[in-house]
């Protein structure tokens, strides 16, 4: 590993939760070059939280949820 890069991760390391995880969502998006993916996206996380908000979608236990998809692969 390269000198520069031990020390971005050592500094990225030593952000709170919360910033590294906000690094991390801009790192990846700075690797897909198309703005359309990432509009799009946006536009469905909109709909999703309305859908929430609203009532029209209900939201499930993470633990409910994995035992789901587990079930589903079996």
């Amino acid at each position: 590993m390269s000198t520069q890069l031990e020390t971005i991760e050592a500094q990225a390391l030593s952000l709170t939760l919360e910033e590294r995880a906000q690094l991390a969502d801009r790192l990846i998006t700075s690797l897909f070059k198309d703005q359309n993916i990432e509009d799009a996206w946006s536009i469905e996380v909109e709909r999703r939280i309305k859908d929430i908000e609203s009532g029209r979608s209900k939201l499930i236990p993470a633990s409910e949820a994995i035992a789901r998809a587990r079930a589903a692969i079996k």
